[in-house]
């Protein structure tokens, strides 16, 4: 008796102690290292953090948003103060950093370099403006489409038709015509009045797809309501597919207030634009290219961190491509 306690005893040891160093982890121990399964925002989010992509356009980005709250703390210089005898001075001191002549003056005597910085904040508020918009407003019609189906479908579904019928540009003028004083909320307005269509066609297919998985059968099987399923359960496993096309047109909104801006038909003086300061800078672009060079080049570098977001996103939601 005493040998087979002694025995008991040695083996309990044996499994408390810690193991040797280079030994082979066991089943237990192994599965124990994995931890918790993640979710599909789990993986993307782990996916994410190992891509440079990923990285570079976000801090790229956050630095245009903090700029864009936050101007004073890059100049101190008033972007709509113009001094005449600085017309055109066509060569920008480059060594002077944030300084009112680091990007030179504009054909008013303006510091193209106060402009550029100022002008972030219209760029980021529609872009982000009118993305909020379409992403509610399309993600709500096209949920409702795709799950009831029927003739509720039917309606919203010819609706998105003739909306995706009028050309996107085109039709922003038109509505911008309709307004005497163009604000920011008004240009959001008019691109998010006709930039919805996207996000609905999206959103419906993936609802489509979400509403007929096992376990939304099983809520309703359960009990659950209309609305608990539809924000519980089928919502949550249909966003990814908007996230990712949301994200990658942002860029775009940005791009086409820029243009309408240029054409006279966006925003317009008092606000500071990168799409007024393009159209100012084109018309002596041959003997002054900065004044053009910088507000375009700002436009171009905000529109290619998103495109990159959304790429990064993209790689990030869709199991196909990982």
């Amino acid at each position: 008796m005493p040998d087979v306690i002694k025995t008991k005893t040695d083996a309990t040891t044996d499994a408390l102690a810690p193991p040797a160093a280079g030994a082979p982890e066991s089943a237990a121990d192994g599965h124990k290292s994995q931890g918790k399964p993640r979710s599909l925002w789990g993986d993307a989010w782990y996916d994410l953090r190992h891509r440079p992509m990923f990285w570079i356009s976000s801090i790229l980005l956050l630095f245009l948003i903090v700029v864009a709250a936050f101007p004073g703390l890059f100049t101190s210089v008033d972007p709509r103060d113009g001094d005449l005898t600085n017309h055109f001075l066509t060569k920008p001191e480059l060594g002077s950093f944030f300084q009112p002549d680091w990007f030179g003056y504009d054909g008013q005597g303006r510091s193209i370099y106060a402009r550029v910085v100022y002008g972030t904040r219209a760029s980021i508020l529609v872009g982000v403006g009118v993305t909020a918009a379409v992403t509610i407003i399309g993600g709500l019609l096209g949920m409702l489409a795709g799950y009831f189906g029927g003739w509720l479908d039917s309606i919203i579904s010819r609706i998105t038709d003739i909306f995706f019928g009028i050309p996107f540009l085109l039709g922003a003028m038109v509505v911008l015509n309709a307004f005497t004083e163009r604000k920011v909320y008004v240009v959001i307005f008019a691109l998010a009045f006709l930039g919805w269509t996207s996000i609905c066609r999206v959103m419906r297919s993936s609802v489509i797809t979400a509403k007929q998985a096992d376990y939304v059968t099983a809520a309703r099987a359960l009990g659950a309501g209309t609305r608990r399923i539809l924000f519980r359960h089928v919502l949550p496993n249909a966003m990814a597919p908007t996230i990712v096309v949301a994200t990658i047109a942002l860029g775009g909104y940005i791009s086409a207030e820029a243009t309408l801006s240029f054409l006279g038909l966006g925003l317009a003086d008092p606000t500071i634009s990168w799409g007024i300061d393009i159209a100012q800078g084109s018309k002596d672009i041959r003997d002054n290219p900065h004044a053009l060079f910088f507000p375009a080049g700002m436009l171009s570098l905000t529109v290619f961190a998103f495109i990159m977001l959304g790429d990064a996103v993209r790689d990030a939601l869709d199991p196909k491509l990982r």
